[in-house]
């Protein structure tokens, strides 16, 4: 049934204040959670942090004082809902246990959204960077083998496979190359607005949290494989942002970042397994529901702009899901595994001239072997093996596949 989410009030946003205590989650235990409870905790708390930075950047941006108002009271739930999403992560989940539940998360969201996405062109930016978070679960599932002997696929379920991707040293590039032609605010599907949107808050997500957390272990080798791919998550936030048009007003902009978050709570609460934690989805539908119309009356009020004007009649049929994607995941990595980016297109890289910037960074950063791959030197020297979960079947890169598995 169709859901319009102007039609339903929710729950005014000057009711929606709790208490400190009823804040504070229940954590999910870690051994019997489900991988896509998981992700889903991962992605929510995304979106909600970048409602929060939104939010404060455009307070810094406008002297009008109700306007300041409504977004200080909408922003304050906001981190209210945060810190009931953000605590439902267990203490005693180590953070490279919570790694690979972010990159489990970039993998099967990215996927779908590819999946899902009308707009070749958007399409396109998706699949290239899938296949480079696909390879960051590998090199992480192996860093966790060796530093913990512990299995990966114990957190992953054998949900998402685990094999390499495009290599991880190879993901370094010119920033100019990360840069993309944007949608147009006027003609874009509302379905690419909703996937563009939640991609770009996803990978902010996981930015922020490289940044805090490759000093948690004392490690040389997990420290370096930390700064490694955080270095690629920043040139994901960019790769990502840049498809958004920047012509949109900052009142525009908070309606779409309310509506987005109207769709992802929706899409939670339809595919939540854990009912305690559906419960949660469920009431911050309805307090999105709130702040969504706060939004809007104020797009009606100073720029005279019906919301109606700029959403859909109603949110997609099928709600954004967390699940396998094995098959279009590899897939993607036998027709794109060589791909790179050439100004704002893509070029197979064996085509780029040698003077091409993309060497130029290569050059620069390649200095001594990669943390990616020294991670697996040192697994397979640890452990006579790397670490994969391949559940269906060699890897289709026939130089990937691992001569140790072949028969």
């Amino acid at each position: 049934m169709a859901f319009n989410p102007l039609e339903h009030t929710g729950t005014p946003v000057d009711q929606q204040f709790r208490s400190l205590r009823e804040i504070s989650s229940q954590p999910y235990d870690k051994r019997a959670v489900d991988p896509y409870t998981r992700t889903r905790v991962i992605l929510m708390n995304g979106i909600e942090v970048e409602s929060i930075i939104f939010s404060h950047q455009f307070a810094r941006h406008t002297d009008n004082l109700e306007i300041k108002r409504a977004l200080a009271l909408s922003r304050r739930i906001e981190q209210q809902q945060q810190k009931v999403v953000d605590g439902l992560h267990p203490g005693d989940q180590s953070t490279l246990e919570t790694t690979i539940g972010f990159e489990q998360t970039a993998v099967d969201l990215t996927a779908w959204l590819a999946r899902n996405e009308p707009d070749p062109q958007l399409k396109q930016a998706l699949d290239f960077a899938l296949l480079e978070d696909f390879d960051h679960l590998y090199r992480y599932a192996n860093l966790y083998d060796l530093i913990d002997g512990k299995d990966a696929a114990e957190l992953t379920q054998h949900l998402t496979e685990i094999t390499p991707g495009r290599p991880t040293m190879f993901h370094h590039r010119h920033p100019h190359d990360e840069i993309r032609p944007h949608f147009d605010t006027h003609t874009v599907h509302p379905q690419s607005r909703l996937n563009v949107m939640t991609i770009v808050a996803a990978e902010q997500q996981t930015m922020n949290f490289y940044m805090n957390h490759h000093g948690d272990y004392m490690e040389p080798i997990v420290r370096e494989l930390y700064d490694e791919i955080a270095m690629v998550e920043e040139s994901h936030v960019t790769h990502y942002e840049s498809l958004l048009d920047p012509l949109d007003s900052w009142l525009k902009t908070w309606l779409m970042h309310e509506y987005v978050e109207v769709y992802l709570y929706w899409s939670m609460l339809q595919t939540e397994t854990d009912l305690r934690i559906k419960s949660i989805w469920e009431r911050h539908l309805d307090m999105e529901l709130g702040q969504l119309h706060v939004a809007a009356a104020m797009l009606r009020r100073y720029e005279g702009v019906e919301p109606e004007e700029l959403l859909p009649p109603s949110l997609p049929e099928q709600p954004l899901t967390f699940e396998p994607n094995k098959e279009y995941v590899r897939q993607i990595l036998a027709s794109q595994v060589d791909l790179e980016m050439d100004g704002l297109g893509y070029a197979p890289m064996a085509e780029l001239p040698a003077n091409h910037r993309f060497h130029e960074i290569q050059r620069t950063y390649q200095t001594s072997t990669a943390a990616g791959e020294r991670v697996i030197d040192l697994t397979r020297d640890a452990r006579g093996r790397e670490y994969r979960d391949e559940t269906e079947g060699p890897n289709p890169i026939e130089r990937f596949q691992d001569s140790m598995l072949r028969s």
